[in-house]
C-alpha cells in the first residue's frame, strides 16, 4: 500500500502543472548552476560544470556562472533567487534537494526557466530532468557480480531517496543476474559529499567481508577505502580509475552536455516545455567507464552484449518478476514499472541487506 500511495504521489506531481506549451524564442540565454558540493569533488558536480562549459561554445549563450557548496534548502533559495535577480533566464538546480526551493524561486521569476536535476516537480517555466542511471548502475552490478569470490558486496549510499534507492536495485538486479548468492549490503551516509565519512563507511563494510565496493556518493573515498584494502571498487559520477587504479573495475558515469544543450536549443528556438526530461543510455547521457584491466574478456563481452540490450530496450531492467526483501512479489511478470513508479522507489529488491528509511 505505502509503494502504491508514493507512486500515487509522484504521479500526481508530474501531472499536477499540466502539459506546458512551447515557450517564446529566448534569443539571449544567461544560464546559472547551483551545485552542492565542490566542482572539484571529480565527481556529480564536476561532471554537470563540464556540462556548463559546453554550453559556453553556443553562440546565443552570453554567460554562465555556477555557486559550489550551496546547502539544501534556505541557501538554494538564496542562492537561485540572486540568479534571477541578476538577470540569469535559465537556472540549473542540480541537487535533489533543491526541488522545493526551485519551485519557491520559480513562482515569483515567471520571466526564467528552472531545470530541477532528480525531482518530480514542475510548472509553467519549471521541469525536471535527468538520465536513467538506473541503466549504468545495472551493467557495474555484473561487473560486481562477476569478480566477488566471497558473494558479499559493499555499496556506500548518500540519501534514502527515490533515485539512490533505484540505483542500489538496479544494480543489485545485475549483480543477482550472474551471481544470484550474491548479497549486496548498504551503509546510509546520510551526506553527498563527505570524503572521510564516505571512507570509513568503506572500511566498515570491508571489515564485515565485502570484497567489491560500489557507491552513490560524490567522492573517490570509498575507492580509495578499496584500494588501500585490497578489494575491488565501482566508481560513480566520473571515471574514476585515477583514484585506485589497481582497485577500480568501471565506474557509472554522467555525461551532461547533450541534455544542456539540448535544454538551451531549444529554449533559444521558442520549443522548449516543462515536460519532463529522462534520457536513457542509448542517448549517452549516462554510461560506464572503460572497465580495468583485471576484468575478463568473457565479462567485458557480457557488459557489452547486455549494454546494447538495454539500449535497444530489449532488456528493461524494472520488469518483473521481481521480488522485495521480504520475498514479496514486488513487480508482477510480464510487468514494466512505470517512471511514476520508478519515481517513488522506495524499497530494496531481494538480495539488498539494510533498511530504506521511509
Amino acid at each position: 500500500m505505502a509503494r502504491l500511495c508514493a507512486a500515487a504521489l509522484a504521479l500526481a506531481l508530474w501531472a499536477m502543472a499540466g502539459s506546458g506549451g512551447a515557450v517564446e524564442p529566448v534569443k539571449e540565454i544567461r544560464a546559472g548552476f547551483v551545485y552542492v558540493a565542490p566542482v572539484g569533488d571529480a565527481g556529480w558536480n564536476w561532471a554537470h560544470d563540464e556540462g556548463r562549459k559546453g554550453l559556453e561554445k553556443l553562440p546565443f549563450v552570453s554567460r554562465t556562472r555556477f555557486v559550489e557548496n550551496v546547502r539544501e534548502g534556505a541557501d538554494a533559495t538564496r542562492v537561485m533567487t540572486q540568479f534571477a535577480e541578476m538577470g540569469f533566464n535559465l537556472i540549473f538546480a542540480t541537487s535533489y534537494g533543491y526541488m522545493d526551493p526551485c519551485a519557491e524561486v520559480a513562482a515569483k521569476y515567471p520571466n526564467a526557466f528552472f531545470l530541477h536535476c532528480s525531482g518530480s516537480r514542475r510548472s509553467a517555466n519549471m521541469t525536471s530532468y535527468f538520465g536513467r542511471m538506473y541503466q549504468a548502475r545495472y551493467l557495474t552490478g555484473i561487473v560486481a557480480g562477476k569478480m566477488t569470490k566471497r558473494d558479499q558486496i559493499g555499496y556506500v549510499a548518500a540519501h534514502p531517496i527515490p533515485e539512490v534507492i533505484r540505483g542500489i536495485n538496479a544494480f543489485t538486479l545485475g549483480v543477482r543476474s550472474v551471481n544470484p548468492k550474491a548479497k549486496v549490503r548498504v551503509v546510509w551516509t546520510y551526506t553527498w559529499f563527505d570524503p572521510a565519512r564516505e571512507k570509513q563507511a568503506a572500511e566498515s563494510l570491508i571489515e564485515v567481508g565485502a570484497d567489491v565496493i560500489a557507491q552513490h556518493q560524490d567522492s573517490a573515498g570509498p575507492q580509495q577505502a578499496a584500494q588501500e584494502k585490497g578489494v575491488w571498487s565501482i566508481g560513480y559520477n566520473t571515471d574514476q580509475s585515477r583514484f585506485a587504479p589497481k582497485a577500480h573495475l568501471t565506474s557509472a558515469v554522467w555525461n551532461w552536455g547533450p541534455l544542456y544543450t539540448k535544454i538551451a536549443t531549444e529554449l533559444h528556438e521558442g520549443r522548449w516545455t516543462n515536460e519532463p526530461v529522462w534520457w536513457g543510455i542509448e542517448t549517452g547521457i549516462v554510461d560506464i567507464a572503460p572497465l580495468g584491466p583485471m576484468v575478463p574478456d568473457e565479462v567485458r563481452t557480457l557488459v557489452a552484449k547486455r549494454k546494447r540490450e538495454i539500449a535497444e530496450k530489449r532488456l528493461v531492467v524494472f520488469r518483473g518478476p521481481v521480488r522485495d526483501q521480504g520475498g514479496r512479489t514486488a513487480i508482477p511478470e510480464g510487468k514494466t514499472l512505470d517512471d511514476a513508479e520508478l519515481q517513488a522507489m522506495n524499497w530494496f529488491v531481494e538480495g539488498v541487506e539494510g533498511k530504506a528509511p521511509r
